[in-house]
């Protein structure tokens, strides 16, 4: 068993035992997936090097964990249009002919299931802390999906679950150039 840390959002985090620097949390309720239960996990958080990540992390959280269903469906476009654009992409199969039936894009919830939540550091230009959401989803069993939220307040990125936080460092340009990112 690792060591602990206490969450004054989520509680106690133990460190992973073959991870240094995660801490994994228990399962919580979000607010923002109808209250399903999601754990939740703080990676690359060193202790002797980051002395204010615990404080930044707890306010990502509660930024959001105030976010409901009734943010979720302000950004299901995002969500929706980055379906349809894999979809497009991927050869043909007919596992994805309810995706492509769909005629709300409210709809699209229902093929995505969160798996885990991690609150990371972003380690390039603005080092600010990011809320990141991993779903399995039915189009993509491979690299499933991820949503990102700067500080937890806003979502930065709907993307395949690709290991970067934001669009700018998946490819290498400016934040600038990022077009969520750009809107924080």
């Amino acid at each position: 068993m690792g060591e602990q840390i206490i969450s004054k959002v989520i509680g106690t985090l133990t460190e992973d035992d073959s991870l240094p620097d995660w801490w994994i949390g228990e399962e919580i309720e979000i607010p923002f997936f109808d209250h399903e239960k999601v754990g939740i996990s703080f990676t690359d958080y060193d202790r002797e090097h980051d002395e204010t990540f615990l404080v930044e992390a707890d306010d990502a959280l509660q930024h959001f964990l105030a976010l409901t269903s009734a943010d979720r469906k302000a950004v299901t476009h995002l969500v929706y249009k980055y379906c349809l654009d894999f979809l497009e992409l991927a050869e043909p199969d007919e596992a994805d002919d309810d995706l492509r039936a769909i005629t709300d894009e409210n709809e699209i919830w229902k093929f995505v299931q969160p798996t885990e939540i991690y609150v990371t550091r972003r380690l390039y230009e603005q080092e600010d802390l990011y809320v990141q959401v991993a779903c399995a989803c039915d189009w993509d069993q491979e690299h499933g999906l991820q949503l990102v939220f700067r500080q937890g307040k806003k979502l930065t990125r709907v993307s395949g679950q690709d290991g970067h936080l934001t669009e700018a460092d998946a490819y290498g340009k400016p934040d600038s150039e990022d077009f969520l990112l750009s809107q924080f």
